[in-house]
């Protein structure tokens, strides 16, 4: 595999650009229920979400790459945040981006540490994906809404809104869809965004009453062919670091896959100050 700050760089960027291009795609009357503004600055992304019912969808993330992660740049990006009216916000940033007085810029801007995710990735031609029983494969086009109501189910969201917006997104030809049936039931989904020679593996996720019978590892090998037949020279994914004594079955299932952690990148939390009195 090619020099993990290479890998690490580009893994960023796709990451970046498909959840720009999730929020950015949305309907528009979505986009106004949700109160959704998003933004290119420093080589990176800010997507803001308003009326977020989840406090997932407002952040910020592939700085560092294209463009050095400064304390204006980061003012500027709170600066967004306070703008829009946006509650709170995490900013997404690979360790080895951060600048030294990262500290002095978290006090300035009221950014604090949360969780840890870890960030994986992998060469195409040297993975080697499992199976399942289910059976696999892209997701029509009448079944999009479906597809999405699966993604949003498993994870907890409600459908109002986000439905749309995820399903809004395969009319973007970087997002190609995919799930598991058992039988004519739709039992996890998952996407892939191919964006240059990178894939990125996002958005899995198992209905409870089918974990446990390799759903996410048949999306996943379906997903690292695809993104090879499109071009892809790597994959990329992310997802949460287990606490000590547990498990994340998307970790492990990934690690089973051949991807290999390349770092494990902190949440800094943004948060609106009160108005002072």
């Amino acid at each position: 595999m090619a020099p993990v700050e290479t890998v690490g760089a580009l893994a960023e960027l796709v990451e970046a650009e498909f959840m720009f291009r999730y929020e950015s795609g949305a309907p528009a009357d979505v986009r106004d229920a949700l109160g959704i503004r998003t933004a290119r600055m420093g080589g990176g992304v800010v997507l803001s979400m308003r009326h977020d019912p989840t406090g997932y969808w407002s952040k910020a993330l592939g700085f560092g790459v294209d463009e050095p992660v400064t304390g204006e740049l980061i003012a500027q990006v709170c600066d967004f945040y306070r703008a829009e009216g946006t509650p709170g916000a995490v900013i997404q940033i690979a360790p080895d981006r951060l600048p030294a007085d990262w500290d002095e810029i978290c006090v300035r801007e009221n950014i604090t540490a949360g969780g840890v995710w870890v960030k994986l990735a992998g060469e195409i031609d040297a993975l080697h994906p499992g199976g399942t029983d289910l059976r696999v494969g892209p997701v029509p086009d009448e079944s999009v809404r479906e597809w999405a109501s699966v993604v949003l189910r498993c994870f907890g969201m409600p459908e109002e809104h986000l439905g749309p917006m995820l399903a809004a997104s395969v009319r973007d030809p970087g997002f190609r869809p995919f799930a598991a049936w058992d039988g004519a039931q739709m039992v996890a989904a998952a996407n892939l965004f191919v964006h240059g020679e990178v894939g990125s593996l996002n958005t899995g996720a198992t209905l409870p009453t089918h974990r446990g019978r390799g759903a996410q590892s048949g999306l996943l090998a379906a997903r690292v062919a695809a993104a090879g037949a499109a071009g892809c020279r790597w994959v990329a994914a992310e997802t949460g670091r287990p606490a000590p004594g547990s498990s994340n079955p998307s970790l492990d299932n990934m690690r089973r896959l051949g991807m290999s952690p390349l770092y494990e990148r902190r949440n800094w939390v943004w948060q609106a100050q009160p108005a002072a009195r």
